[in-house]
């Protein structure tokens, strides 16, 4: 049985939104437009930057096919420091930063109109 203590308590803390593949491709060609980066990396940056997401390896690794798929971004492996094997780091393609820019733009505008307000005031 619900009680009204639980009701307050989700929206006081509710569960992390789990990000589709459409999501996906434009979160990560955002981080991707800052720096280069690899898989592991693309999902702690968005848990630390967006707490109230998450993004599964599934779909990560979904849009990442899709995105080397369709020559948006390449890859390419480099030893990262502090981790054990070299990672396969992925960055955008000089034809595709215009795109990538108009897709980036889709995710900060979706992630910024799904922060509740209560917190946006703070």
């Amino acid at each position: 049985m619900t009680t009204l203590d639980q009701i307050y308590q989700f929206f006081q803390n509710p569960p992390p939104n789990y990000l589709n593949k459409e999501l996906a491709v434009c979160y990560v060609l955002d981080v991707l437009l800052r720096h280069d980066s690899y898989g592991t990396e693309l999902i702690q940056l968005l848990e630390a930057e967006h707490p109230s997401y998450r993004l599964s390896d599934t779909v990560l690794y979904s849009a990442l096919k899709f995105l080397e798929d369709t020559h948006a971004i390449s890859g390419y492996w480099k030893k990262v420091e502090g981790r054990g094997r070299p990672r396969r780091m992925y960055q955008i393609t000089p034809e595709w930063r215009k795109k990538a820019e108009d897709l980036s733009r889709l995710w900060s505008d979706y992630a910024d109109s799904q922060v509740p307000e209560a917190i946006a005031a703070r």
